[in-house]
């Protein structure tokens, strides 16, 4: 299995769009959950924002590719905008037939990495809500440790969840790479 994280170029974008968005009833969407209420772009919406699409370009949004073909999605922002210096990092694989194949593991790994590569952060964290047990076990089976959880302050499927938030430090993810 060969991942790759590459930023979003032009000629990809309806690729992207057609894999991501196409279907708004996809099931990626909702595992989503309570963070992502808005709609999903139209086609010529995502394709006519190339001078300011949030995807194009991004060095916080990356394209998780396995073998030479897209499959999801990396990004990475700041909590704290305009200090940066808390950084949350989110992955969505978008085809169910690609789940539970350790793609997202994969990706996820070397996403960290290359953010503690490119920042001088002490910290990167990963925040899900309590239903999302997949991605409860993703971050946990990368080691990142539980540090909050806040209780029933999600609102989704006319249900309160609580609000989990996981969080590596530069030195723990460097040990946990110099282990393997």
């Amino acid at each position: 299995m060969q991942i790759e994280l590459k930023q979003l170029s032009v000629q990809d974008l309806l690729p992207f769009w057609e894999l991501a968005f196409s279907n708004p009833d996809a099931e990626w969407t909702k595992w989503n959950g309570p963070y992502f209420h808005d709609t999903l772009p139209t086609k010529k919406d995502f394709i006519d924002l190339k001078q300011f699409n949030p995807y194009l370009e991004n060095p916080m949004r990356k394209i998780i590719w396995l073998n030479n073909e897209m499959v999801g999605l990396v990004s990475a922002y700041y909590e704290d905008v305009p200090l940066n210096q808390w950084l949350d990092v989110g992955i969505t694989v978008y085809k169910q037939t690609n789940w539970r194949h350790g793609i997202g593991k994969a990706a996820l790994d070397q996403w960290i990495t290359e953010l503690f590569e490119t920042t001088n952060l002490p910290h990167v964290g990963l925040t899900t809500w309590s239903g999302n047990l997949r991605m409860i076990a993703l971050a946990e089976s990368l080691q990142l440790k539980k540090e909050a959880e806040v209780r029933q302050v999600r609102f989704w499927q006319n249900k309160y969840w609580d609000s989990v938030k996981y969080g590596v430090l530069r030195d723990e993810w460097v040990n946990k790479a110099n282990q393997k």
